[in-house]
């Protein structure tokens, strides 16, 4: 399939770069060991995850030259987009809905051509942080513009070609950090089984792939409310309670507001039903195959809602803890969690 023309929106990773998106042949950087050797490191999953502390923010080994390799080499293009998130907390809910937004013109939600029929959403937009650390940089100079990509680092991780720059826009979803948790841990018992129990103890510490994560989501947080025109800041659950509103907020904020003609057709219902976890999960695309460079995760299990699925794996005390040491690190930024039981 031809990438749509750079006015009409982002072209789908996959179509642009092919079967490399998927590549095995891994050639990660060989720079900046001078800058990892001295940089604090924890060990963590049993002693088979060594995390290097960075700017702020935790890294997994395999991911730490690759964030020094996109600091140096990335230069943001006018027009790019940058979606960031803690693990687990709607980041591919969130391709979707931008991808399908951004490129309405090319790709009308109802076409029955559209990507995201197709493709996973992990294939519509690339994860920058397995680019650089697998040396495939190049991916992304491959793609047209206006690029969409996402990432999972610090907003202090970034290079400052994307967070000092006009015309790079960066949205962020969080999530509450109880139900975060214990989807994190459904999704790594794919590649790396953790108890529950365990997991938690590294989540109170901090010590978790791209934690800690009250660090992660104040650095956003500061951000947006700073440079509210460059930083968009979102939240899982206002997503769940309103998703057109969100992607007529998200359209908006990237520049392309929707017109009266496109608002009478229904456009902005209509990318948001697109893109509904009922839709994403019964697509053949988002039921079969793999995701990942350094890990294959199923299709699968990147749609799973979970929204108060914490009551089911915390105890009353558990809870209170978690609570606390959120709220004790979070306290006077003016930010809050609700905590829905459903």
């Amino acid at each position: 399939m031809a990438a749509p023309s750079a006015s009409a929106g982002p072209a789908p990773f996959k179509d642009v770069v092919g079967a490399a998106a998927g590549d095995d042949h891994i050639t990660p950087p060989e720079e900046y060991e001078d800058i990892v050797s001295t940089l604090p490191t924890v060990t963590t999953f049993e002693g088979k995850v060594v995390l290097y502390q960075y700017q702020g923010g935790w890294v997994v080994q395999h991911r730490i030259r690759g964030l020094l390799s996109f600091r140096r080499r990335f230069a943001a293009r006018s027009g790019d987009v940058l979606l960031a998130s803690p693990p687990k907390c709607g980041t591919t809910w969130l391709k979707a809905l931008s991808f399908a937004t951004m490129a309405r013109a090319a790709y009308p939600p109802n076409a029955a051509d559209h990507p995201l029929l197709r493709l996973n959403p992990h294939d519509c937009v690339p994860f920058v942080d397995d680019l650089f650390s697998a040396g495939y940089h190049d991916q992304l100079e491959a793609l047209p513009s206006p690029r969409i990509m996402n990432t999972h680092m610090h907003h202090a991780q970034l290079p400052p070609s994307a967070t000092d720059n006009p015309n790079c826009k960066i949205v962020y979803v969080c999530r509450e950090p109880k139900d975060m948790l214990v989807s994190m841990w459904h999704f790594v018992q794919n590649v790396r089984p953790i108890t529950f129990s365990d997991l938690f103890e590294l989540g109170c510490e901090g010590k978790t792939p791209d934690g800690p994560f009250w660090n992660h989501i104040l650095g956003y947080w500061s951000a947006s409310r700073s440079s509210p025109e460059r930083v968009m800041f979102l939240q899982y659950e206002e997503m769940m309670d309103d998703p057109v509103g969100v992607v007529r907020e998200l359209a908006r904020f990237l520049g392309l507001p929707f017109s009266s003609a496109e608002q009478a057709a229904g456009l902005p219902d209509n990318i948001a039903k697109l893109c509904s976890m009922e839709v994403l999960k019964g697509l053949d695309a988002n039921k079969i195959g793999t995701s990942g460079i350094h890990a294959k995760y199923p299709h699968k299990s990147y749609f799973r809602k979970g929204v108060g699925d914490w009551v089911n794996h915390m105890t009353p005390e558990m809870a209170d803890r978690f609570d606390a040491i959120v709220d004790d690190n979070i306290r006077g930024s003016g930010l809050s969690f609700r905590s829905p039981l459903v």
